[in-house]
């Protein structure tokens, strides 16, 4: 049930986002979408991935180490997404 909720609140987030950044300029889609990374897609879909993993290994400990080393990983690409948003000029 929770891993359905959160792939229908990611697929909703990445649709609203996507419909909010039309029209807008490169500057502000590279912000808005380093930003949604950073604090709503990093988070629920390391959380889902490594429910799933830890889900078919048996081993709660393996989604727990997954989720580790795949959060810090996504919110990197979110910052780097939003740095380059904020500092290059287009």
């Amino acid at each position: 049930m929770a891993i359905g909720v959160v792939v229908i609140a990611l697929v909703l987030i990445v649709s609203i986002v996507f419909i909010i950044c039309l029209g807008k300029s490169k500057k502000t889609t590279f912000i808005i979408w380093g930003i949604t990374l950073m604090v709503v897609i990093a988070p629920l879909f390391a959380w889902l991935v490594s429910i799933l993993y830890g889900i078919k290994e048996g081993d709660g400990f393996a989604a727990v180490g997954l989720m580790v080393i795949l959060f810090p990983f996504l919110f990197l690409i979110g910052l780097v997404i939003f740095l380059v948003g904020v500092f290059k000029t287009f």
